[in-house]
């Protein structure tokens, strides 16, 4: 149990289920509760399997493709960043014809919102040092937590009026604009940019 909760814990921040749920309803804005829900699950299944690879092939993967940690983080911040850009110049109604054959579910939802570059180097450091069944349980644990949370969000939104939702919304791509370019300057730091 120990060791379950030394690894839970940190899989909990890399993850941070409370951070998803705001920027899930900012993605999820003008769907209706159905559509809302496929997308939270094929955003988690997608962050899931994704976490699940990396943990059982390790970091001989990224190696034989010359990829590293910075890699994503550039590479997922440039994807969120133009995707916050379209959701801020964008009407509700004008995405929600845009993105009926997208699958925001796979990115940005699952791939880098829910497991990006912070929970991937989490999986694999924390592999090495207690084990892959400790690390696929807690990650799984976090991600049912992510799961719960994004399955009743449109419940939580029906509480608040319209124009909050949409304001909400508006300020969520903001704010996913931000950590986009916190992606991409960490990263571009680390290559000693």
């Amino acid at each position: 149990m120990d060791d379950f909760l030394t690894v839970f814990v940190p899989l909990f921040v890399a993850v941070s289920p409370l951070t998803v749920l705001p920027l899930f309803l900012g993605i999820a804005d003008g769907l209706d509760e159905p559509a809302a829900r496929r997308l939270g699950r094929a955003g988690v299944l997608t962050g899931f399997i994704v976490a699940v690879t990396v943990i059982l092939v390790g970091g001989g993967l990224f190696s034989f493709l010359g990829i590293r940690v910075d890699d994503l983080r550039v590479a997922g911040g440039i994807i969120l960043f133009l995707i916050s850009i379209h959701d801020l110049i964008h009407s509700t109604e004008e995405r929600r014809h845009a993105s009926v054959g997208d699958d925001y579910g796979v990115v940005p939802l699952g791939v880098p919102l829910i497991v990006g570059p912070a929970t991937l180097t989490a999986c694999l450091v924390l592999a090495d040092v207690h084990g892959r069944p400790v690390v696929l349980l807690a990650l799984s644990a976090n991600l049912l937590i992510v799961l719960a949370l994004v399955m009743y969000a449109k419940r939580l939104a029906r509480h608040l009026r319209p124009a909050v939702t949409r304001a909400f919304g508006k300020v969520m791509s903001l704010f996913l604009a931000a950590i986009a370019v916190a992606m991409v300057r960490t990263g571009l730091q680390n290559f000693g940019l």
